[in-house]
This record gives C-alpha cells, sequence and structure tokens, in this order.
C-alpha cells in the first residue's frame, strides 16, 4: 500500500528535477520558464542565453504501393491486374528548430537597470505606469510589445532589445 503512494511521489520528483538542467535555474523575472537553456555552442563565457524551439511538422503520408505487378501474356492481355497495397506513414516536413536569443544576465537586472528600462519603454509610449525599478508584469508586457514592434519574436527582453533602447552598450570592433 506504501509503496504505491512512494512511487508516483518519486516519480513526480525526479521529473521536477529534471526541469532544471544541472539544477541551475535563471531569473525567472526575465526569462520564459518554457525557453530556460544553458547557452549554444561557442557562447561567449558568462553570457546568459534563452532558447525557444519551433516544433517539427509532420504530416501522415499515404501511398499506394505495388506489392504484385500485372500478369500479361505473350500476347499482351492483361491475366491478373497488379496488386497495390495502402502504405500510411507519418513524415517529417519541417524538422524541429532552436533558436538561441542572448538575454542579458541576471546579476545585470539591478532595480537601476530595470528604472532605465520603464523610463526608455515609457519614452517611448510602452510602458504606462510608474517606475518602480522591478520587473513586473506591466514591464514584460511593455518589453514584449516593443520588441514585437521591432522585430524581435522573443517574449522576454533580449540584449538585442536592449540595445535598441540604449541600454546595453554595442560592442565596437576594433579596426584592423
Amino acid at each position: 500500500m506504501t509503496s504505491s503512494i512512494l512511487v508516483p511521489a518519486l516519480t513526480a520528483a525526479l521529473f521536477l528535477t529534471a526541469c532544471a538542467e544541472n539544477g541551475t535555474v535563471t531569473s525567472a523575472n526575465n526569462v520564459d520558464p518554457i525557453s530556460l537553456a544553458t547557452a549554444p555552442p561557442g557562447a561567449a563565457p558568462g553570457s546568459c542565453w534563452g532558447k525557444t524551439s519551433s516544433p517539427a511538422i509532420v504530416e501522415t503520408v499515404t501511398r499506394k504501393v505495388l506489392v504484385q505487378p500485372a500478369q500479361v501474356s505473350s500476347d499482351g492481355r492483361v491475366q491478373a491486374p497488379p496488386i497495390y497495397k495502402e502504405e500510411t506513414k507519418a513524415e517529417v516536413i519541417t524538422p524541429r528548430k532552436n533558436t538561441w536569443y542572448e538575454i542579458p544576465c541576471a546579476e545585470q537586472l539591478t532595480p537601476d537597470f530595470v528604472s532605465s528600462l520603464q523610463r526608455a519603454l515609457q519614452a517611448r509610449g510602452y510602458h504606462r505606469g510608474t517606475v518602480t525599478g522591478e520587473m513586473d508584469a506591466r514591464t514584460r508586457d511593455a518589453v514584449r510589445r516593443y520588441q514585437k514592434d521591432q522585430g524581435l519574436k522573443q517574449k522576454v527582453l533580449t540584449v538585442a532589445g536592449a540595445r535598441t533602447l540604449g541600454l546595453i552598450a554595442v560592442e565596437r570592433t576594433p579596426n584592423a
């Protein structure tokens, strides 16, 4: 009787543990839990990343497959018609795609930074309300709307979005 309760509890605990890769979770205020990720290959050390995954597109395809060809006599008459069978299988039309995007790290999201973010969004007509220095729901919604209008599909503040707002300096490449 006890084991029937224990097994589901252990299974749930293992599942929840597996949700956080390597036991690390990034800032819950800026990163959508669905997009929690480590980093793409070749990412700069100390940089923070989010990831979205678009699902694969799979279609069920039905085809007729020749099982036995027609039997034709030497004079060209069909003695027996061909035999076909229908075969149905799932085919991947478009494979799954992961999209990585750089986000400000949790230590960058200080109250001063978030206050600057809120003021920058207010100046552009996206944030209504007081400047609190907290990444609240109103601020996240303003970020989402601003980035959407800028052609950025991510729902959380990205480094690219922060750069367009003038909050993060654009890295200069030295003249060679």
